[in-house]
C-alpha cells in the first residue's frame, strides 16, 4: 500500500493496473468511490439500452430506402425519425462513452507524462472547462425545451412530425448524466491523488 504523498509509487501503480486491466496507455485505471459504484451501473445501463437504438435505427433506414427505392414511395416523416433516433441514440450515449472513458482525446502530450500528473491535468481540465460546458448546455437547455412545448412545436415540413419538444428535451437530459458521469470521475481521479479509496 502505498502513502497519499508518494507519488512515485503511485504512478507506478496506476501504470501497472492500466496494463494488467488491457487499458490503452491512454487511460489510466481509477480507484472505485462509493458514488462511482453507485452511479456508474446505472449509466452503463442507460448507455447499453440506447445502443439498441442503432438497431432500430438501421431498421427506420432500411425501411424508408424500401419505400423510396421498391414502391417508389418517400415519405418525410421516416427521414424525420431517423434524424431523431440519431441524435436520441447519440445524445444518450455521451454520458457512456465518457463513463467507460471511450471519449476522443488529444493525448499528444499527456501520454509522456506520470500518471498522477496526467491525473491532475484531466482534473484541473474537467474542473475548469468540462464542467462549464455542461452547465451552460443545461442552464439554457431547458427554456430552449420549454419554448418548444409551449409553442407546441412541430416540425416546419408537410407531414413531419410532431412533438419536436420532446426531442429537444434529450439534450438537457443527456447532459444532466454526463454531470453525473463527470462528478463520478472526479470522485474517482479525487481518491487516486489522495489515495483515499472506500
Amino acid at each position: 500500500m502505498t502513502e497519499p504523498g508518494d507519488a512515485k509509487d503511485a504512478d507506478e501503480v496506476a501504470h501497472a493496473l492500466s496494463s494488467a486491466e488491457g487499458m490503452p496507455t491512454t487511460g489510466l485505471a481509477l480507484p472505485e468511490t462509493r458514488f462511482s459504484r453507485a452511479v456508474d451501473g446505472v449509466l452503463s445501463t442507460i448507455g447499453k439500452a440506447a445502443s439498441w437504438l442503432w438497431v432500430v435505427l438501421l431498421v427506420v433506414i432500411v425501411f424508408n430506402v424500401m419505400l423510396r427505392y421498391v414502391f417508389g414511395e418517400g415519405r418525410i416523416e421516416f427521414e424525420e425519425l431517423q434524424w431523431h433516433i440519431n441524435a436520441l441514440a447519440f445524445m444518450l450515449a455521451i454520458a457512456y462513452a465518457y463513463r467507460v472513458d471511450a471519449h476522443i482525446r488529444i493525448d499528444l502530450v499527456s501520454t509522456k507524462l506520470r500518471p498522477r500528473l496526467q491525473v491532475w491535468i484531466e482534473f484541473y481540465g474537467t474542473l475548469l472547462l468540462l464542467l462549464p460546458f455542461i452547465a451552460v448546455v443545461v442552464w439554457f437547455g431547458w427554456p430552449f425545451v420549454a419554448h418548444s412545448f409551449a409553442v407546441s412545436e412541430i416540425s416546419p415540413s408537410p407531414g413531419g412530425l410532431p412533438f419536436r419538444w420532446l426531442l429537444k428535451a434529450v439534450l438537457p437530459i443527456a447532459f444532466v448524466l454526463l454531470l453525473i458521469a463527470v462528478v463520478s470521475r472526479l470522485s474517482r481521479m479525487w481518491a487516486f491523488l489522495t489515495g483515499k479509496t472506500e
